[in-house]
């Protein structure tokens, strides 16, 4: 700073900010206490591993060991399994009053600790402390307050919903408290119990959590905390006590869970990873565009599964935009997380740190040119600087991998449907974000993005009211919301019920059993009939085992073709009333054909006439009961805290 008074201008260009470190003594001794003797919380109490095995838990900003944590096994799990399980039926049984009371408690308690949390939450994760402070604690109360609100009603919202039973939960690190609470809240709320495994970079915050539960007077078992890595959560994922999986991680990981429970009739949500885009129209505010940029790839040192990683700027202002975006980097401070005065923190662990590095640099081997401010950084610890590729073609790593990185890649477009286009080039669909004054464009390509949330002239705009997940290799169910709530409920319907006989065997198909006259079976694909591509066909038999009719023996081909032409379907682009017309002149054309239905009805099932007369009725009324709903089912709208409405649309 100069010496120079004189000149006020000149004082406030040259300004250096000073450091502003956070008190970190508390959090310290609460480390060193609850490290003493590493254990699991289970069923109220903490219960050291059955290996006896610890791992340690590092602090990104300085590669020093915090404390051990204790590692899990199989029967670690299972312990906590039957524990929740044990609890459940009681938890249930509170009410919903009784629920409520509880979530409320476990609100204040973290409102009331909140420095502490947010400080053990930088000290583990590496993130700012402005950050753990100001973003992730209170929303973390928030979320618990919320979900106590929906513990008090929920048999008067959903009269008909049960909760799923034991629910074995799976966090990652970049966010640690914050997705447990998203995890635990609605769980909770909806008469669940919980086996809860944290990330083994980041369990500390979890661990804290569990005290806190313990000092609040949580019923034993209904929350249950197992540190360990990915054998531990594997054990929880298999575990046959385990009614529903939730799970916020990798694609990878999502794709292995989603093929351990396929067929077991656990239920699952999945919000996995994100290459989301964001575009800058020409008419937006483009200071308040570029603000909200740094937010959206820089928060968390990028890594956040919804960042903003790619942007899609307007061709006519892409010189301006990308020029800003430079000047903006440099003055961007990385450093220590807990000063209070730093934009950007540590990146997790070395060996992810390494991971960016690498993609990084083979980008540039590929002759893309990249953007990095001359930074200096603390002699320990893992640093990465804010970086820039402004041109980066869209067929390369860099552009379409997720990076987890503070790493931002740009493009440009000329239209909206080139945006649009553009946006959806990806197999990832978690979020997007638009920026345009014109709120009909703005809302017009929010439709059309492939996503399950976009933000307009906003990024990283989360709250407990709304729901939050992914579409395509980002997952599926919501988290937050009403949504998010209901993916902790089945119906009874759902319910599974008593085993059913094992029908009588039908008589071996012999050639006698085909009809004299040779016709060709079709199948129904794209609005028309179509041979089969084999050419096959089988016979549909009666319970006596006389042969009703052909119908054709679809192969791959076949498959491909109808997923193909569903993809193309104008389905999803019609007006609920335009779908609504459709689905009653599919059912007036049923009540038409009645007694042809029928017929075939008993042919089929060798069901009385009167059995097969009340199933049509049944089949019908389902069709002109979702007729009645195409026109209305159009979403919700959502009251937040902050600025802005939500509009929760259903996707197609």
């Amino acid at each position: 700073m100069s010496n120079d008074t004189s000149n006020p201008s000149q004082i406030l260009e040259t300004l250096d900010w000073g450091p502003a470190p956070e008190d970190q003594s508390a959090a310290l001794e609460w480390i060193a206490r609850s490290g003493e003797t590493p254990a699991h919380f289970i069923g109220g109490e903490w219960t050291p591993s059955e290996s006896g095995q610890t791992f340690p838990t590092k602090n990104p900003a300085s590669g020093a060991v915090l404390r051990e944590l204790a590692s899990g096994t199989a029967n670690d799990v299972a312990k906590a399994v039957e524990a929740a399980k044990s609890a459940q039926p009681t938890w249930q049984e509170l009410g919903p009053e009784g629920r409520a009371r509880h979530l409320y408690a476990l609100a204040r308690g973290i409102q009331k600790q909140s420095r502490l949390f947010a400080v053990v939450e930088t000290l583990d994760n590496g993130k700012p402390i402005r950050e753990t402070r100001d973003i992730d604690i209170p929303l973390v109360a928030r979320h618990f307050y919320h979900h106590a609100g929906w513990a008090h009603i929920l048999e008067e919202s959903h009269p008909d919903a049960q909760p799923w039973g034991v629910c074995g939960q799976i966090i990652p690190w970049n966010f640690p408290l914050l997705m447990l609470a998203w995890k635990i809240a609605p769980a909770l709320a909806c008469g669940n119990t919980v086996v809860l495994k944290p990330a083994e970079w980041t369990s500390l915050s979890a661990l804290l959590f569990a005290e806190l539960c313990e000092k609040t007077g949580l019923p034993a078992g209904v929350v249950n905390i197992v540190t360990g890595a990915g054998e531990t959560g594997a054990a929880l994922v298999e575990n046959p006590d385990v009614d529903k999986v939730a799970f916020t991680g990798s694609t990878e990981v999502g794709r292995i869970i989603r093929e351990a429970t396929a067929g077991s009739g656990k239920g699952l949500t999945l919000e996995l990873g994100g290459k989301s885009p964001y575009i800058l129209f020409e008419d937006a505010d483009i200071d308040s565009a570029v603000e909200g940029l740094v937010d959206a790839i820089w928060f968390n040192q990028g890594q956040v599964c919804c960042a903003g990683s790619r942007l899609l700027v307007q061709e006519s202002i892409a010189a301006d935009v990308h020029a800003r975006i430079e000047a903006r980097m440099k003055k961007l401070r990385v450093g220590n997380p807990l000063d209070k005065a730093i934009d950007i923190g540590a990146i997790i662990d070395d060996e992810h740190l390494q991971r960016v590095e690498a993609m990084c640099e083979r980008a540039q081997s590929e002759g893309i040119a990249c953007i990095q401010p001359d930074l200096e950084f603390p002699a320990e610890g893992n640093w990465f600087p804010p970086t820039f590729f402004p041109e980066a073609p869209l067929s390369s790593e860099i552009a379409t991998e997720e990076i987890f990185g503070p790493v931002l890649v740009s493009t440009t477009f000329r239209t909206p449907a080139e945006a649009i286009k553009i946006a959806n080039h990806t197999r990832y669909g978690l979020a997007a974000s638009v920026w345009s004054q014109d709120l009909d464009t703005a809302l017009h390509v929010a439709r059309k993005i492939k996503a399950g949330t976009v933000w307009v002239n906003g990024t990283n705009m989360f709250d407990a009211s709304s729901g939050f997940g992914g579409m395509k290799e980002s997952g599926f169910g919501r988290e937050g919301g009403v949504e998010g709530l209901k993916a902790y409920l089945r119906n009874e319907a759902e319910v599974p019920g008593e085993p059913q006989d094992t029908p009588s065997p039908v008589k071996a198909i012999e050639e006698s059993d085909f009809p004299d006259l040779d016709r060709t079976a079709k199948l129904w694909i794209g609005g028309k009939q179509v041979r089969a591509d084999g050419g096959n066909s089988y016979p549909v038999l009666a319970p006596s085992g006389e042969t009703v009719g052909l119908a054709a023996l679809a192969n791959r081909k076949d498959v491909r073709n109808a997923v193909e032409a569903a993809g193309k379907s104008s389905w999803a682009g019609m007006t609920g009333h335009g779908r609504a017309q459709v689905l009653w002149f599919i059912a007036e054309n049923m009540e038409s054909r009645k007694e042809d239905f029928v017929r075939l009805l008993m042919d089929l099932t060798g069901d009385q006439e009167e059995t097969c007369r009340a199933e049509f009725e049944m089949a019908v009324g389902e069709w002109t009961k979702w007729a009645s709903w195409a026109d209305k089912h159009d979403g919700h709208v959502h009251d937040t805290p902050w600025r802005g409405l939500v509009l929760a649309v259903h996707e197609p």
